[in-house]
């Protein structure tokens, strides 16, 4: 068995997968007790983390408002789901859209009693390639940040004069626990904005009984990341479903591997500096390889 073989059969092992992107803990019975006939809005509700959130809490009972962009597989999700899931399509990065979806919201249910903010864009692309490319900023920013900071501000008010909820921001590794890398700049800034913005706000909120959980999940093997990481180990969409039901469980401020935390104080502390020319170097010689084979 050659080195790589064995790194990759040891990366698949429960126990590292564990390890790197983090074990759910809340079983079927805690999550009933905590989520039965309560309002749980999720945002890219059609495929992958937003799908496998959803089913989990709708089979543990709670009351499920999707939102997704892609309207027919939405409509098949809600119906898989049964009498108490409700599908919304609704594009995010439209900014009157998602205001009127609001309204209708509160007006049909009320204010949520969780609001997952899921949806995202994932893009990797060099600088060098992206030139010519600003709208790619663009649709990064509208979707991983302006989107769910609309839909957030018009169902909060009604939260914090409720004088409950709980919002749970759906973010990455790759804020937290890795430096700044090289082809992710569309991606990672616009998912960084969006985590400083809701940390902000959690501190204003808290007084009024509205809690706020940003999770930095690892790896998820999903239709986004298969692009870029279609041969590493990640987190099925069901394994980071039971995450996200975690932290509505247990509502703590942050989630994620345990490894973030530390990782983040010398990738992006104490040793920021090598961290980076690392990561430049790494980068350097992939694009290198990839000119050769072309």
């Amino acid at each position: 068995m050659s080195l790589t073989s064995l790194r990759t059969r040891l990366a698949a092992t429960p126990a590292m997968q564990a390890a790197v992107n983090g074990r759910p803990r809340t079983g079927d019975a805690e999550l009933r007790a905590a989520v039965a006939g309560r309002t749980v809005l999720v945002t890219g509700a059609s495929f992958g983390i937003g799908e496998a959130t959803a089913r989990r809490l709708a089979a543990a009972g709670a009351k499920v408002l999707l939102i997704a962009r892609t309207a027919e597989r939405l409509l098949e999700v809600s119906e898989e789901l049964g009498d108490d899931a409700y599908p919304y399509p609704c594009d995010l990065t439209d900014f009157d859209a998602v205001g009127e979806l609001a309204a209708r919201l509160l007006y049909e249910h009320g204010p949520p009693d969780v609001l997952v903010n899921n949806a995202g864009k994932s893009i990797r692309r060099s600088i060098a390639d992206s030139t010519d490319r600003f709208h790619d900023f663009q649709r990064s920013i509208a979707i991983n940040y302006l989107g769910p900071i609309r839909l957030t501000l018009a169902l909060l008010p009604a939260m914090r004069e409720r004088g409950s909820g709980h919002l749970v921001n759906i973010s990455t590794s790759g804020v937290r626990g890795l430096p700044a890398s090289p082809g992710w700049s569309a991606y990672q800034s616009s998912k960084a904005a969006f985590d400083v913005w809701s940390r902000s706000v959690a501190q204003e909120v808290r007084p009024d009984g509205v809690a706020s959980t940003s999770i930095y999940m690892g790896l998820v093997k999903t239709r986004m990341s298969a692009p870029n990481f279609a041969t590493l180990p990640g987190l099925s969409p069901e394994g980071a479903g039971a995450l996200v039901c975690d932290a509505i469980v247990r509502r703590p401020r942050t989630a994620g591997p345990s490894w973030v935390g530390l990782a983040d104080v010398f990738t992006n502390g104490l040793m920021r500096g090598t961290s980076e020319r690392v990561m430049a170097r790494a980068f350097l010689h992939n694009e290198r390889a990839r000119a050769a084979r072309d």
